[in-house]
């Protein structure tokens, strides 16, 4: 692996040096590249996705100025997993991270990928890119063989661990290997508040830590405006806490809610949870704005490829409310899955179906619309495509490239998620048909189940006994292309441990 690595980088270097040709068009600057993933936004959250109740202006202006893509998935049912998989173009089959484990209990930061992981953010600085990453990243501690600095980036500013982002006043954020504290009264993520009166300012302190990271991100366009830069985003928006600002919460309608939020459903209690959940849509598409307009202010609009998509789907249920899911989220209020079946954490379309919007001024017609399947490990494969380089090894993904460009659509590999947590999942999408198995490390394992997406994207009627060729195809498909993994073990009864 290292031996193929050096000579990749020695290409890489090469190529670097020599002038730059994308696709046969001799002397064209490369493009920026700015990544932006939310934290589990649905489905039919943004108004250019049918949300008929939350305003996100500027992502339906981005919308409007690119790709919509219809089939998209993230690359996991949670955080952590999801975006290994968009770091390393590898589906969660192959990836290292398929959960959201702590690196050590009670300690701060997520199981770490490993040191000779190769990812997207060193692929592009070893290519010439100035590379940032400010947010949320989740792939391990500071210092350990997951850090981001280690994997790609010149810069990371945010949240090291996805637990500490479970509030919006943390303690500290990082700036590379440097911990910044930013609050002496930190607000915990997680309060119960049983009785009296609840009040948005008692769940807030001094410095708001989504202030802090979108200065930073400003100033890293500002900083590498003169040179290609990658530009990695994960906001912190949508998840819960609900710590939107005042003034977006005050900005929807009072009689959406008759009563508050008291962290029954986990997280912290909010006296307006539904105006609260969508002022933190609505603040995450202020921070979409704000970059679009930083790209316009140095003159990289059509220098830069702009793309949007979320880490997986929206806020769960609660078993402890009827009307409350997990952090106060009303889910089918929002119509948040927009008919998906199930929320974040499984496998089903409403966990891993996901916005993207891709924006290329002069190269993606403006107000288009791709129903191709696709998911994260595509993003690898396309960018590669992108600057005329071959991923290295082997990748999971297929090149939008072509998609994106008005061409002939790829021929779709198989799609696979691999999923330890919330009681063992796997799924496989090939063409219309999507194979489905739950419950496996319960005493009781689901059945294979088989839906026809295209037909029947809400996964309603269970095609398993009718078609059992296209079942056992299906498993010997998924199981080709399940790895082991000692820290992330999936028992799927019938397949060899």
């Amino acid at each position: 692996m290292t031996s193929l690595r050096a000579v990749f980088f020695r290409r890489l270097g090469a190529l670097a040096l020599a002038a730059c040709v994308i696709h046969g068009v001799a002397g064209e600057t490369r493009p920026n590249i700015v990544f932006m993933l939310a934290d589990d936004l649905g489905w039919g959250e943004l108004g250019c996705y049918g949300q008929e109740k939350i305003r996100t202006p500027h992502l339906d202006r981005l919308a409007a100025a690119g790709m919509r893509f219809t089939q998209h998935y993230a690359g996991a049912p949670v955080c952590a997993p999801s975006r290994c998989v968009l770091m390393t173009g590898l589906h969660s089959g192959h990836a290292q991270i398929r959960g959201n484990k702590q690196a050590s209990p009670g300690g701060e930061g997520q199981w770490p990928m490993g040191e000779d992981t190769l990812t997207l953010a060193t692929v592009l600085r070893e290519a010439g890119y100035a590379t940032g990453a400010v947010g949320k990243w989740g792939l391990g501690p500071v210092g350990s063989s997951g850090d981001p600095n280690r994997h790609g980036f010149d810069l990371f500013f945010g949240y090291n661990c996805q637990a500490v982002a479970h509030s919006f006043y943390p303690p500290h954020l990082w700036r590379n290997n440097e911990r910044i504290i930013i609050n002496e009264r930190p607000i915990p993520g997680h309060r119960r508040q049983p009785d009296g009166e609840v009040r948005l300012e008692d769940w807030q302190s001094d410095v708001y830590a989504p202030d802090l990271m979108m200065a930073e991100a400003l100033r890293f366009i500002a900083r590498h405006a003169d040179q290609p830069f990658f530009l990695y985003l994960p906001f912190i928006e949508p998840h819960v806490a609900m710590h939107p600002p005042r003034r977006l919460v005050e900005s929807y309608p009072e009689e959406w809610d008759d009563r508050p939020y008291r962290g029954q459903c986990g997280y912290l209690p909010h006296p307006r949870p539904r105006a609260g959940y969508a002022a933190m849509i609505s603040h995450l598409d202020e921070h979409v704005g704000r970059v679009l307009d930083a790209l316009e202010e140095h003159g990289l609009t059509g220098k830069t490829l702009v793309i949007f998509t979320s880490d997986n789907g929206t806020t769960l249920r609660s078993p402890n409310d009827p009307v409350f899911g997990i952090g106060g989220v009303d889910a089918a209020f929002f119509n948040s899955t927009a008919g998906l079946r199930a929320y974040k954490g499984s496998v089903y379309e409403g966990g891993i179906r996901v916005p993207l919007i891709v924006r290329w001024p002069g190269r993606v017609a403006p107000g288009t619309t791709s129903d191709f399947p696709s998911y994260f490990p595509d993003h690898f494969a396309t960018i590669c495509d992108l600057l005329g380089l071959t991923p290295p090894g082997e990748r999971d993904g297929v090149s939008l490239l072509p998609i994106l460009m008005g061409k002939d659509q790829p021929e779709r590999t198989p799609m696979v998620w691999v999923f330890p947590e919330y009681g063992g999942q796997v799924a496989l999408r090939r063409g219309d048909f999507k194979l489905v198995r739950q419950r496996l490390h319960t005493n009781h394992p689901g059945a294979w189940e088989l839906y026809n997406i295209a037909q029947d994207p809400g996964e309603t009627q269970d095609l398993a006994r009718e078609k059992p060729a296209v079942v056992a195809t299906g498993v010997a498909v998924l199981k080709a292309h399940l790895a082991p993994n000692e820290a992330f073990p999936v028992r799927v009864p019938g397949f060899s441990d």
